[in-house]
């Protein structure tokens, strides 16, 4: 019998007085005890509606089952099967508007919590799990991954798994990409992606590391060394800006160069060498889950106070609920329905305040969502000495700029045929942010699996 219980089990949670000053998990995890009884509330529907919602595909109602019958190495199999990184999707997938909000739990009550449970049995599995993934049987073909980002890391997976040998170029020093760099400790662990990383390296995949796809090698000299199919998921690390007077004063960070600096270069840890500035008031601009990050980042770096400055409301967040409730618990103050038009600075050319304007909201526009207008006689002064662009990123221009034949849209974007991931460069492919522009980590890793069915067949035809 289905546990009829309305309510998910909630999820153990660091106080937020405690966590807000440190970089530990801030989800604790289900025990094991929790997951069973959480897997019991589902109702196994015939159709599997929240399979519709999930990007690669996870038999969710045959894996959750199998935690209810407490066969955990059961369900990661069944994880595993469709995707590769099991528990940093279970961490950071939008769950609400994906696998569970077609939960058919969620219509009168709660849906099922299928991204804690997966993020259980990912975590029981790197724990308890006794047997090493076994290798595929290479079948003598070569293809390359540029990028070890969710759609990189996935398609090199995918293709591990049907036997090619895979090498992932990564410009970085450390694989992972936006994984590594730009999600914070305190919701993914940076352990957590190594080892998801390990687990491909353990199926053949070679990571190469501190190489520049367009400068220390090119798409052409990659195909010269014996690749017969190139995946491109470089994600899209360039970051954007307002173009108001006072961006190039001292204490105006990108939301990229921060979290970088803190994730990967561990600022927040004493003795690191990177710098970066120990704020006692920041303005983090945008409201998406970059900007969530950033904010609760500069928070635990020591501000005392930490605002969101968004240029509509509330409700138009884009950012995941959870993350918002977590950034309002913590002490985050959230300054909608405003927008910076510059940034002010002191004789030393520091930041020391910021011009903002008041907006109200007219008719939808492109997007959908109501547009911002501003509001006559509303300018005001918000005393800061750091601001946080968080407003967008784009795709390097690297690699287009050193690849004949690739085309790109006005944004940079990689054009694909939108079906298999296919560029105008043939044997090319592309897919995640490097394609869409920046966009969630299950997406890229639907584009990464996509594309990888798609050299599949390509090299098969061949």
């Amino acid at each position: 019998m289905p546990n009829m219980t309305p309510n998910k089990c909630p999820m153990p949670v660091q106080e937020p007085d405690v966590r807000n000053k440190n970089f530990s998990e801030v989800a604790l995890g289900y025990t094991y005890e929790m997951a069973v009884e959480e897997a019991k509330r589902c109702l196994n529907c015939k159709n599997k509606p929240c399979v519709s919602g999930c990007p690669v595909k996870i038999d969710i109602p045959a894996f959750v089952g199998k935690v209810a019958a407490e066969d955990i190495e059961g369900a990661y199999a069944v994880l595993h099967a469709q995707s590769s990184l099991p528990a940093v999707c279970g961490r950071v997938c939008p769950q609400e508007s994906q696998c569970e909000g077609k939960c058919v739990r969620g219509i009168k009550a709660e849906s099922v919590g299928i991204g804690r449970l997966e993020r259980f049995v990912a975590d029981y599995h790197r724990e308890h799990g006794a047997e090493k993934p076994a290798m595929p049987t290479q079948n003598g073909h070569k293809v390359a991954v540029i990028g070890s980002g969710p759609s990189g890391l996935t398609a090199a997976g995918d293709l591990a798994k049907m036997g090619y040998k895979v090498t992932v170029y990564e410009a970085l020093h450390v694989a992972g990409g936006v994984l590594s760099y730009g999600i914070p400790e305190f919701r993914l662990p940076k352990a957590i992606v190594q080892n998801e990383v390990d687990g491909l390296k353990a199926i053949g995949v070679d990571v190469e590391t501190n190489v520049v796809v367009g400068k220390t090698i090119t798409i052409d000299e990659i195909f010269d060394d014996g690749a017969e199919a190139v995946f491109i998921g470089s994600g899209a690390g360039l970051p954007r800006f307002m173009n108001i007077p006072g961006e190039s004063l001292n204490g105006v960070y990108s939301a990229n160069e921060f979290l970088t600096r803190i994730n990967l270069m561990k600022a927040y840890k004493e003795g690191t060498n990177t710098p970066v500035m120990h704020a006692k008031r920041v303005a983090v601009v945008g409201g998406g889950n970059v900007a969530m990050d950033a904010a609760r980042s500069a928070k635990r770096m020591g501000a005392d106070e930490v605002y969101i400055v968004y240029r509509r409301g509330m409700e138009e967040l884009p950012a995941r609920k959870e993350e918002v409730e977590h950034a309002e618990e913590e002490g985050i103050i959230f300054k909608t329905l405003c927008n910076p038009t510059e940034v002010l600075g002191d004789e030393k050319g520091y930041v020391c305040g910021m011009k903002c304007v008041e907006m109200t909201l007219g008719e939808p526009d492109a997007s959908g969502r109501r547009r911002p207008i501003v509001k006559e006689n509303s300018e005001f002064t918000l005393d800061i000495d750091c601001m946080i662009m968080s407003i967008g990123t784009s795709p390097n221009p690297l690699i287009r700029s050193t690849t004949p034949g690739l085309e790109t849209n006005k944004h940079g974007c990689i054009v694909t045929n939108g079906d298999d991931g296919l560029t105008t460069r043939p044997a090319v492919y592309a897919g995640g942010d490097a394609v869409t522009g920046a966009a969630t980590v299950i997406l890229a890793m639907g584009a990464g699996k996509q594309a990888a069915k798609a050299i599949d067949e390509y090299i098969k035809s061949k």
